[in-house]
């Protein structure tokens, strides 16, 4: 149901890797390297063995070319191993994996030029024990389409890994179809192309059509929300119907904003249904005015999903089936109407953990924003109705699939549960999705009346892979990448006219709305610039307008917004769909530490019943909350401080004594907490 992070500023190729030999030294003790392989080449499918204390590193070595696919694993026999591919400087990471702490860890990269690379492994913090290492696939990159895709997803086959799963078709002929990998692997049951996955925010367009649908019977898009919901609060500025699903509502998000009272929804957490009305009830005034800004909102479609409910006389999950489903055909699609109701034939949705792979159930409180389950087959159905109607009308999809405006003319790139963009010259109509564990992503491309699906129940699955698979199979209609970049050079803004001081203005630390524990930083280095993203790499950029920058390496782009009085706090991500961030603090901007004493206390907010406590600890005010782990806050702008994924701006009396803050995360902000001691 959330945008996944993992999909933010990752390249849409795999870093691309080489032939290569690798070889293995190790270090012992007080970090002297021991060498314990003898420099014995690393071939395909043979395997070597070590062991590491806390403080150890084992690098293996290889030399890289270009166009070479590279598939890793590592065994953690008895101890949590951290994997890295570092660059040919030894220091800049390429890659990691993303595994469980015992047991089976692959990494797939292919870095982006020859050199000289590195495997790096080292213990978790307290662990030490043994491990081996083995070279899977050593290959060069497949150029047949079919290939590829067998290629790419054999980081999640085998049976003793999650899975996935990938179909791909054009003017209603499947081209493509296949699963890898486990849907149940505590009954060893395969992952196939016709299990039931939990497809997260995959499922807005089709709480989107279903408005539409009621749209075309006895409602109209600009109603009032509270014609339908009556009890909702009456907001200064009205939300309509149309707010909800184009995320424009102002209203807050409830995922985040339950995260802030401690719910741990990927643990098992409940959150009714109707906790979301509640919610709203509480809420005291609109973030933004309608219409006016993009802010990616699970509460805006649960309440469309009501609002489906109360004007058909039927429940959502009915709705659908009888009104959607049924009629298409699509036999294996379901809404389910909470986590503890079955789903036959499902695939179990798994995340790594400290020993092995973790069962994670749903989010609660989906219907409307997720909690759909769907096959490949199923999914092709649906969007094929897209180009030659069935149920609705070639009007409904031709407006659900047309950005939404907003008040101030820019164009969000995201029509109605759908985003809408280019891929290489060719219209692009796509929605990702993330519940706890599951990820998909749906991809049409209408002027060739082709699309393609992917689905997995690994929570480390990159759903834009979808993206270059399709560069592959619909190669033919898109252009070739030299030519994009051509055409997007004519005419267009030269960066040798930027002034790089101009830059300053947006440098700073940018949390995305949507997942505010990622953050992009932003930094010049005289007249180059860079995008650092949490956790990975720094990677350049190169300025394209005045406020606009293209990310190196990667198919993304950086837009700065300046506000009436000029000043830069929001900015956007442009990758595969659009990613809106806020400026945070950050601690070049810090208050005296001396004055850190005036913020202890305990602080209680009235909407959401949480107490959250500041205290001061070794000189550093550390953030305690009864469910949430303690997170050390970092000064930023006066009075402001950010820490355990929020941001916390506090509040003064006239005297200057601190009484409150407003706690932010993101898609939801500015919650009132007062200081109670």
């Amino acid at each position: 149901m959330r945008e996944q992070p993992e999909t933010i500023l990752t390249p849409s190729r795999f870093l691309r890797l080489a032939a290569l030999t690798l070889l293995a030294t190790t270090a012992s003790g007080a970090l002297l390297p021991r060498d314990v392989s003898a420099q014995t080449p690393l071939s395909v499918g043979r395997t070597l063995s070590g062991s590491l204390s806390e403080g150890d590193t084992a690098r293996y070595t290889f030399e890289a070319g270009e166009d070479y696919f590279v598939l890793g694993e590592v065994d953690q026999v008895s101890a949590d191993i951290d994997v890295r591919v570092l660059g040919s400087d030894g220091e800049t990471p390429w890659g990691n994996s993303s595994g469980p702490g015992r047991g089976a860890e692959r990494f797939a990269v292919r870095p982006p030029e020859a050199g000289a690379y590195t495997v790096e492994l080292t213990p978790a913090e307290g662990e030490s024990g043994d491990y081996t290492i083995t070279l899977l696939r050593l290959e060069p990159l497949e150029t047949d389409p079919e290939k590829l895709t067998d290629q790419l997803m054999s980081r999640y086959g085998g049976e003793d890994s999650p899975g996935a799963a990938v179909q791909v078709w054009r003017d209603g002929e499947t081209l493509f179809s296949r699963a890898y990998g486990m849907a149940n692997l505590g009954y060893g049951i395969p992952f196939a192309t016709n299990t039931r996955t939990n497809i997260g925010s995959t499922s807005k367009q089709f709480t989107a059509f279903a408005i539409m649908l009621q749209a075309e019977r006895l409602i109209s898009l600009d109603d009032d929300i509270r014609k339908h919901i009556p009890e909702l609060p009456e907001f200064e500025h009205t939300v309509t119907v149309r707010h909800l699903i184009t995320h424009t509502s102002g209203l807050r998000e409830f995922l985040n904003l339950t995260r802030m009272t401690g719910r741990r929804l990927d643990r098992g957490d409940w959150i009714d249904r109707s906790e979301i009305i509640d919610i709203v009830q509480r809420q005291p005034a609109l973030q933004n005015e309608p219409g006016a800004e993009w802010n990616y909102n699970n509460t805006a479609f649960g309440l469309a999903a009501v609002i489906v409910e109360r004007t058909s006389g039927q429940d959502f999950p009915t709705f659908m089936r009888e009104n959607v489903f049924e009629p298409l055909g699509m036999t294996r699609t379901l809404v389910r109407p909470s986590p503890i109701h079955i789903v036959p034939e499902m695939s179990e949705g798994y995340t790594p953990g400290p020993d092995g792979f973790l069962q994670i159930g749903d989010l609660g409180g989906a219907a409307g924003a997720g909690g759909m389950y769907s096959t490949l087959d199923d999914l092709q159905t649906w969007v094929e109705n897209y180009a030659n109607p069935r149920i609705g009308s070639a009007e409904i999809f031709e407006e659900m699939m047309t950005s939404y405006v907003l008040s101030d003319g820019e164009e969000t790139g995201y029509g109605y549960g759908l985003s809408v963009d280019e891929q290489r010259g060719l219209r692009r109509v796509s929605h990702g999705g993330a519940d706890v564990a599951h990820r998909s992503m749906l991809a049409y491309y209408p002027e060739i009346n082709a699309g393609i699906t992917t689905q997995s129940n690994h929570a480390g699955f990159n759903s834009a892979v979808a993206y270059e698979l399709a560069e592959a199979f619909f190669a033919d209609a898109m252009k070739p990448e030299d030519a994009v970049a051509e055409d997007a050079d004519e005419g267009t803004f030269d960066p040798a006219d930027y002034d790089p001081e101009d830059f300053d203005d947006f440098a700073g630390r940018y949390a995305l709305d949507e997942t505010p524990a990622f953050i992009l930083t932003f930094t010049r280095e005289d007249d180059t610039f860079y995008a650092e993203p949490t956790g990975q790499p720094r990677l350049a950029m190169v300025p394209t307008s005045d406020s606009t920058f293209a990310i190196s390496r990667v198919e993304a782009t950086i837009i700065f917004h300046r506000g009436e009085d000029g000043t830069v706090s929001r900015m956007t991500l442009d990758q595969n769909g659009l990613h809106p961030g806020t400026r945070v603090p950050g601690a070049e901007e810090a208050d005296d530490p001396e004055a850190l004493a005036d913020f202890e206390g305990r602080y209680f907010s009235e909407e959401i019943e949480t107490f959250f406590e500041i205290v001061l600890a070794d000189g550093e005010l550390v953030m305690k909350q009864r469910r949430l782990d303690d997170a050390t806050l970092e000064p930023g702008q006066p009075d402001t401080f950010s820490g355990g994924g929020f941001t916390f701006r506090f509040e003064r009396d006239r005297n200057g004594q601190v009484i409150g803050f407003y706690l932010s995360n993101g898609r939801t902000r500015d919650v009132r907490f007062g200081r109670v001691r």
